[in-house]
């Protein structure tokens, strides 16, 4: 098998595939040339079987069919956040060992210098989709023989975003990424006249390997903008049938005065991942659309493990059922035994979707899998009576406070029912008694002065004493990293000296 014939066996050859932004439209058939021309450059270039292909460019259609094209010359594709400096990528390209790095012509000169040319070759696309490697490309045969892998072989590492340690790339396969899309065609009804807003990164996961290889496995067509706009995704709804984005992209749909019943109604799906989606937001959105967000859970190593349903409630807060093919247990963190409905524990998952590890780390992959091939995710979570996954944080954000457990989405929860908060995030920090001293970091949206004491007061009698906040700080808004996650690592690094004094 190759990932890239799965995924393009059931196209239509003259059905379009991807609308660019200029409007000229990519045809099934084009994909097809365009990929076989970049396979062949990339042979061309000394990539064999099991190469990896690192990349940091813009989004542009090119650097979609320069991912499809690595696949289907059997190579590792590695796509890398455009937002790394060139020290991070030091990094990547020492641990990863790529045969040959695509990168912007501006910076081409410095990833040269971090290179052997004997090891690997750079090339360059710019945001245009042109540069040296394109340049290849218009000379190369418009056919190519697609490289035979197995299920087991790689397709690609994406390294996670190492909030603590070193970041660490985790190996997806041809059989991993295929077996993911297919369940979710299924489970989210994709047919080929589906016509998807494409406005996710294609360096991550959600833009990469779910947003594409579901509509590429379905035969639909993308609408691809390189970027999200509020006010031009509103002005696509005509025109498209599905959206998946962030949970940003809602908050900023919601504040567009065009956003309303008619205006949604030929969307039949809004997909939502990647961040917790606010109650508040998933309940405004369905007041002024009549439609629910979909809301749904996944990692960089296991592609997505739950998805609220299609047909039949969508609740605020939760991310569904694990998909059919996924095994989901909760389970307790330090000895991994089960624990009872409803109680929070670890979430473990094991399933066609879950990586084979991680690149160059044996040691962590053993420490991160249970002796019956269950994978810790690090997730906190816990599972209803009606069998709705919760996410309630990271294993990391724990926070252990004189003792007690305390879970910082139970605490986030009571403070974002307040009025004048826009959002919070509870964070442990160092404390001289305690260990660590509950603290909440609020985020007003610049509107207005709350006060610290009447914060706390509100909380009084709705959180144990052990949970509730030491201290309540304000901002305008929380830190995010480039998928919407806040950035909480970032949080306690900023304030790490707050109960210095012992307070």
């Amino acid at each position: 098998m190759n990932l890239f014939d799965v995924l393009t066996a059931n196209a239509d050859p003259a059905a379009p595939f991807l609308e660019r932004p200029d409007g000229r439209i990519d045809s099934y058939a084009d994909l097809q040339v365009h990929t076989a021309r970049l396979a062949n450059s990339l042979t061309a270039l000394g990539v064999k079987p099991g190469d990896r292909v690192a990349v940091q460019v813009e989004k542009t259609p090119e650097n979609l069919y320069l991912y499809l094209a690595t696949i289907r010359a059997g190579a590792v594709f590695l796509p890398l956040n455009t937002a790394y400096t060139i020290r991070e990528l030091d990094y990547f390209i020492g641990d990863a060992g790529p045969r040959l790095i695509v990168c912007d012509p501006a910076v081409q000169e410095d990833v040269e210098d971090l290179v052997d040319p004997m090891d690997a070759k750079v090339v360059t696309l710019d945001g245009l989709g042109q540069g040296s490697l394109s340049d290849i490309a218009d000379s190369r045969s418009t056919s190519f023989a697609t490289v035979v892998r197995e299920a087991s072989d790689l397709a690609a590492i994406c390294y996670t975003s190492g909030t603590t340690g070193r970041s660490k790339g985790a190996m997806l396969t041809h059989g991993n990424l295929a077996s993911n899309a297919a369940t979710l065609v299924e489970l989210w009804r994709f047919t080929p006249k589906d016509v998807l807003i494409h406005a996710l990164p294609i360096y991550h996961v959600h833009g990469l390997f779910v947003a594409t290889n579901v509509l590429l496995m379905a035969g639909g067509s993308m609408i691809f903008r390189p970027k999200f706009d509020a006010a031009e995704a509103l002005s696509l709804f005509p025109r498209a049938t599905a959206l998946m984005g962030v949970p940003t992209f809602y908050t900023r749909l919601l504040a567009q005065p065009g956003l309303d019943a008619e205006a949604a109604r030929g969307m039949r799906l809004f997909v939502s991942g990647s961040a917790p989606l606010l109650a508040e937001v998933h309940d405004q959105w369905r007041a002024r659309t009549g439609t629910a967000i979909l809301e749904r859970y996944g990692m960089t190593e296991t592609g997505m493990n739950t998805s609220n349903p299609y047909d039949g409630d969508r609740v605020a807060g939760t991310v569904g059922f694990p998909l059919p093919d996924v095994s989901l247990r909760i389970a307790d963190p330090e000895t991994g035994a089960a624990v009872p409905q409803g109680e929070i524990g670890m979430i473990e998952v094991k399933g066609p979707n879950v990586f084979a590890g991680y690149w160059n780390m044996p040691e962590k992959t053993a420490a991160e899998f249970r002796p019956d091939g269950y994978f810790i995710t690090g997730d906190l979570g816990r599972v209803d009576d009606r069998g709705y996954v919760h996410i309630v944080g990271r294993g990391k954000d724990l926070i252990i406070s004189g003792g007690f457990n305390v879970y910082p989405k139970e605490v986030e929860e009571e403070i974002d029912a307040l009025p004048g908060v826009v959002e919070s995030a509870v964070i442990g920090l160092p404390h001289p008694d305690l260990g660590e001293g509950v603290t909440a970091v609020v985020a007003t949206g610049g509107k207005g002065a709350m006060n610290e004491e009447a914060v706390i007061a509100a909380l009084k009698d709705r959180l144990a004493r052990f949970k509730q906040p030491k201290r309540v700080l304000f901002v305008d808004d929380l830190p995010r990293n480039a998928m919407g996650k806040v950035q909480k690592a970032l949080l306690r690094e900023q304030h790490a000296g707050l109960y210095s004094g012992g307070s």
